[in-house]
C-alpha cells in the first residue's frame, strides 16, 4: 500500500543531502519554498554524531587501521585502503547490504546518511575553464557542453564566496582563479620544488592547494578557522571545512521551510502525462519498509551520479518506458571518473634542520600544463592532468635497526626521517558511451529494487597519459635534487576517485543528452539533476565546486520558473 501525503504542500522536493543536495536546500529554503529533503541513510547532526571526531591511534587496538572484521563486511569499500579505518567506518556502507555488480571491476564508494559525503570529501575546490567546456566540441568527443565558463562564473563566485575555499590566485587560463581566503602555506621542501619548477619548466606553477577549508578572518556562521587537525574524514567538529552537515543544511533549517527526513530510499520520480510534467516521488522507509508518495512542484534529484540516475531508470511510464527522460538512451552511459595513482616521490637530502608545525590538511597541486591552448605541450594523448601530493619528514623506522636499544634507541625515535616528496596525477577520463552502469531487476536489494551493474574501464587515452604522468613527475622531481626518486603508475579501476559523473549528462539535443543547460531534464523540465550526472566531460579538476555551483544556479532558474504553492 502506497501512502500519498498530499497535505504537506510541499513546493520543492530534493533527493540526497551531500554536495550538491545540501547545496538545493539551502538554495530553494532561502527563496521561500517549502521543501522537502530526503535521505535515504540515518541522521547525522554536526558535531553530536561524529563520535571519533576526537579519538587518538592509541584509542584503537590496532592503531585504527583497517581490520579484517571490517574488509569482510566492506569489502569494495576497502578498496581505497583508507576508507574504513576505525575512525573512518562508519561513513562508508555495509557492502552485503548494499550489493552491486561489476562486469568489469568498479570501485563505488557510497556513505548513506546525512550529509553524504561531504563529511568525508577531499575538499579540493577548483574551476572548470573554457577549455574544458569547449574540449568535446573541438576533439569531436560525445556532445558539446550547452554552456561555457561565462555562465558559470559568477555562481563560482557566489559558492566560494559562501563555503570559504582557501588558495592563491594564478592567473592561469586553464584554472580560472576564485574568491578565496589565504592560502595554506607550503612547507619548506614544497617551497623548494616550487621554485625548481618554475626555473625549469616554462609554464608550470606549483601552488597550494585550493580547499573549502577556512583561513584567514572572514567569520562564517556556525563555522569557525581550520584548527590543522587532519582528522577531516570523521567529521569537524569546528566546521573548519566546509560540509552539508555544518553549513547549507543547518542555513536551510534556520529559513523554517524545511522538512528533513532522513531513512527513506527514494524508488522513483512519479509522472503525469496530462500535464508532461513529474509530480513528486515515491518513496520506502528504509526502516519500516512502509511506501508512500510525496508531491512537489519541482524536484531536484542529489542523489550521486549513480543513485539519481538509478532513480531515473526505475521512473517508468508508457511515455517513458526506459527511464525518465531517456528519450536519448543515454541514461546511465559516459560513465567518468578521474584516474589517478600515477606519478613519482624522492627524497631530499637538505632541510635537516626545518619542520612544520600541525597537520595541515592539505598539500600542493600543479595544474594541468598539457595540451593547453595555443598548441604549448601538445602530446600524443587528448586533453590532461594536474598533480596533487606534498612533502613531508618520513617516519623514525627507518632509523631503527631490529638490535638497537637503550640510548641509541631513544636518540632515534625521537629524531625525524628524511624529506619525502610525492606527486600524484589525476587525469581525464573521455567520456565514452560503452562505459556504463545498467539495473539487474534479478538482483533486488532488500528494499525490493533493482541492483546497479557496471561496465566501464579506462582506455588507450588514459594509459597514454598515465605514462607521461609518470615520466614528468620523475623529470620534475630529479632536475630539482631528489634522490632514490621512483616512479609509479597503480591504475585500480573506475570509481576509485569517488568521482562518478556523466550518467545523465547535458547537452543541446535532446536526442543525444539527458539534461539541457539549466540541469533540467530536456522533456520533464521540473526534474533537475544536479550532482555529478549532469558532467558532459571531466575536466582533470576535482568535480565538486562545479556541482555546488551549477546547483546554485539551477535553483535560481526553478525559482524564476516555478511558483510556490504557498505564495
Amino acid at each position: 500500500m502506497s501512502n500519498i501525503y498530499e497535505n504537506d504542500n510541499y513546493d520543492a522536493i530534493v533527493v540526497g543531502t551531500g554536495i550538491s543536495g545540501g547545496w538545493a536546500a539551502k538554495e530553494l529554503t532561502e527563496k521561500g519554498f517549502k521543501t522537502l529533503v530526503l535521505e535515504r541513510g540515518r541522521m547525522v547532526k554536526h558535531v553530536k554524531d561524529y563520535p571519533t571526531m576526537n579519538d587518538d591511534p592509541w584509542d584503537y587496538k590496532f592503531k585504527g587501521q583497517v581490520t579484517q572484521e571490517a574488509r569482510k563486511r566492506q569489502h569494495k569499500q576497502a578498496r581505497t585502503g583508507y576508507t574504513v579505518a576505525e575512525p573512518s567506518k562508519h561513513w562508508f556502507v555495509d557492502d552485503i547490504k548494499h550489493p552491486y555488480n561489476e562486469e568489469k571491476r568498479f570501485d563505488w564508494m557510497r556513505g548513506y546518511h546525512v550529509g553524504g559525503r561531504s563529511i568525508m570529501w577531499g575538499r579540493h575546490s577548483y574551476r572548470l575553464s573554457d577549455l574544458d567546456f569547449t574540449a568535446n566540441k573541438k576533439d569531436g568527443i560525445a556532445v558539446d557542453w550547452p554552456i561555457r565558463y561565462k555562465d558559470i562564473a559568477p555562481w563560482y563566485d557566489y559558492v566560494e564566496s559562501y563555503i570559504g575555499v582557501a588558495g592563491e590566485k594564478l592567473g592561469l587560463s586553464q584554472l580560472p582563479d576564485g574568491q578565496f581566503l589565504p592560502p595554506m602555506d607550503l612547507n619548506c621542501v614544497e617551497d623548494y620544488l616550487r621554485g625548481s619548477i618554475a626555473e625549469n619548466f616554462n609554464g608550470r606553477v606549483m601552488t597550494s592547494g585550493r580547499v573549502a577549508h577556512i583561513t584567514g578572518d572572514k567569520k562564517f556562521e556556525g563555522r569557525s578557522k581550520c584548527q590543522f587537525r587532519n582528522r577531516c574524514i570523521r567529521g569537524c567538529p569546528y566546521g573548519g571545512y566546509f560540509s552539508s552537515n555544518s553549513s547549507t543544511l543547518p542555513a536551510a533549517e534556520r529559513t523554517g521551510n524545511m522538512t528533513l527526513r532522513p531513512n527513506s530510499v527514494v524508488s522513483e520520480v512519479v509522472y503525469d502525462p496530462e500535464t508532461k510534467k513529474a509530480t513528486g516521488v515515491k518513496v520506502i522507509d528504509a526502516e519500516t519498509k512502509e511506501t508512500m508518495e510525496f508531491k512537489a512542484n519541482v524536484i531536484f534529484l542529489c542523489a550521486s551520479a549513480i543513485a539519481s540516475t538509478s532513480i531515473l531508470m526505475q521512473s517508468k511510464s508508457d511515455r517513458f518506458p526506459n527511464g525518465l527522460g531517456n528519450d536519448s538512451g543515454e541514461l546511465g552511459h559516459n560513465v567518468m571518473d578521474h584516474h589517478f595513482k600515477a606519478g613519482a616521490y624522492g627524497k631530499y637530502d637538505g632541510f635537516k634542520d626545518s619542520y612544520y608545525k600541525g597537520r595541515k590538511p592539505n598539500g600542493i597541486y600543479l595544474p594541468r600544463f598539457r595540451n593547453l591552448e595555443g598548441g604549448k605541450d601538445k602530446v600524443d594523448f587528448l586533453r590532461g592532468y594536474g598533480y596533487q601530493g606534498g612533502a613531508s619528514r618520513g617516519d623514525w623506522s627507518d632509523s631503527i635497526a631490529e638490535a638497537a636499544y637503550g640510548e641509541d634507541l631513544k636518540k632515534a625515535i625521537v629524531e625525524p626521517g628524511d624529506w619525502t616528496m610525492g606527486l600524484m596525477g589525476f587525469g581525464e577520463t573521455l567520456p565514452y558511451h560503452e562505459n556504463k552502469m545498467s539495473l539487474d531487476y534479478n538482483k533486488k536489494d532488500e528494499w525490493g529494487l533493482p541492483t546497479v551493474t557496471f561496465d566501464a574501464e579506462f582506455k588507450e587515452n588514459e594509459l597514454k597519459m598515465r605514462k607521461d604522468m609518470v615520466g614528468q613527475a620523475v623529470e620534475m622531481l630529479e632536475k630539482a635534487g631528489f634522490k632514490d626518486v621512483n616512479g609509479y603508475d597503480d591504475i585500480g579501476a573506475p570509481g576509485l576517485g569517488i568521482h562518478e559523473m556523466g550518467t545523465a549528462r547535458m547537452g543541446r539535443d535532446p536526442k543525444t543528452s539527458v539534461l539541457n543547460g539549466y540541469n533540467q531534464v530536456h522533456t520533464v523540465p521540473n526534474v533537475y539533476v544536479t550532482d555529478g550526472s549532469f558532467m558532459t566531460s571531466a575536466g582533470c579538476q576535482n568535480p565538486s565546486l562545479t556541482y555546488m555551483a551549477m546547483t546554485a544556479r539551477a535553483v535560481d532558474h526553478a525559482s524564476k520558473n516555478f511558483k510556490k504553492s504557498n505564495a
